[in-house]
């Protein structure tokens, strides 16, 4: 509450509580040159309070008023609305917080500025601190987490590949020599240039639930389902080093773990300060099936895996026949959403079509 003038002298019946004793006492209060005097009416004993020290009522309280006083004192009036015009007339302006609270537009005003600051915290906030948190993360603990991922893959939704093993040995030493080949070019354009992070490629059958799938797992676990293989080995094979181009992005930016740490920030941060990574590792199986890349995230590691085509001397136009056969079998499913790609909210395929098949 607001300090008054010090000219008002408006006069108060109310009961004064000592602290000491239960036995209210009437009393005469009034506010004079920043204190608030109150004068006993069976003894005329004077007291002496500093405003600025002094609980004052919230106006916004029905019933009784009731003002906290220094020493464990309590001033009361069972009357409301005597209260404030006493209150008012004494100088004693409500504080800005409860003029916002009495007029239904500053509420509104209030709420549309906290709803706007939570859509700021959300859209800037939280990517910025889990772009920090996930520098406090420790390798060995990013590969635990991708693991126990992985672990829980194979238990709920995953089953062994049905693939020859010579044709998955075929598919990771093409990738392998396009890694070899694009790190190479990327060397003579830039001595500094960063190499490829530490990664395992794991072959599974994912039935009808997953189709034909590609997905990285925080640590450089990077997961191609058997349908995705049999749907572009045989013709484009090249299509699958830029599929899994496209997965390495995301081991190289964490975006894995960074989504992780979006989705459960309070908590997750907690533990990083603390060094206790047991809630995070056993919270991003589940975070990791159901949460979606931002389309950022995938325009990055678009980027990066038609950077690693280009300097592999792969035509990124060949991810074309990718888009196409998804899109085909999409529409022979009847359903737009029936294939989901990587656990994530890729661009539109237009988008991504422009983008790979671009000179």
């Amino acid at each position: 509450m607001d300090l008054p003038n010090p000219a008002a002298s408006a006069r108060l019946q109310a009961h004064f509580f000592d602290g000491r004793s239960a036995r209210p006492q009437r009393v005469q209060a009034w506010v004079h040159e920043g204190q608030l005097h109150l004068q006993s009416e069976e003894d005329q004993s004077l007291r002496h309070f500093p405003l600025r020290e002094v609980v004052w009522p919230e106006r916004q309280r029905h019933g009784q008023r009731q003002a906290e006083l220094p020493g464990g004192g309590l001033l009361s009036h069972h009357e409301a609305g005597t209260w404030d015009d006493w209150a008012q007339a004494s100088g004693l302006r409500d504080s800005l917080t409860v003029r916002w609270m009495q007029s239904w537009r500053y509420v509104a005003l209030a709420f549309v500025l906290s709803i706007a600051a939570v859509a700021g915290l959300w859209a800037w906030g939280v990517p910025w601190a889990a772009d920090k948190g996930v520098a406090l993360i420790p390798p060995a603990v990013e590969q635990q987490i991708g693991d126990q991922a992985l672990s829980w893959f194979d238990q709920k939704m995953l089953k062994p590949s049905k693939l020859a093993r010579a044709q998955q040995d075929q598919i990771a030493e093409r990738f392998a020599q396009a890694l070899q080949k694009a790190q190479a070019k990327a060397m003579a354009r830039d001595r500094g240039a960063k190499p490829w992070p530490a990664y395992q490629l794991h072959f599974r059958d994912a039935g009808e639930a997953m189709g034909p799938n590609a997905f990285a797992l925080p640590g450089g676990n990077i997961v191609m389902t058997d349908a995705l293989v049999q749907l572009l080995d045989k013709d484009s094979p090249q299509a699958l080093v830029g599929i899994l181009a496209h997965e390495l992005g995301h081991v190289q930016h964490q975006h894995g773990m960074r989504a992780v740490l979006q989705a459960g920030m309070v908590g997750t941060l907690a533990g990083l300060v603390v060094g206790d990574f047991s809630a995070l590792i056993a919270g991003v199986p589940t975070v990791m099936a159901q949460a979606a890349y931002s389309r950022d995230f995938e325009r990055e590691s678009d980027a990066l895996a038609r950077q690693l085509m280009l300097d592999a001397d792969i035509k990124p136009r060949v991810m074309l026949d990718f888009f196409d056969r998804i899109e085909a079998l999409r529409k022979k499913k009847g359903d737009r959403d029936s294939l989901p790609i990587a656990f994530a909210s890729h661009p539109a395929d237009a988008e991504r079509k422009r983008f790979f098949g671009a000179p």
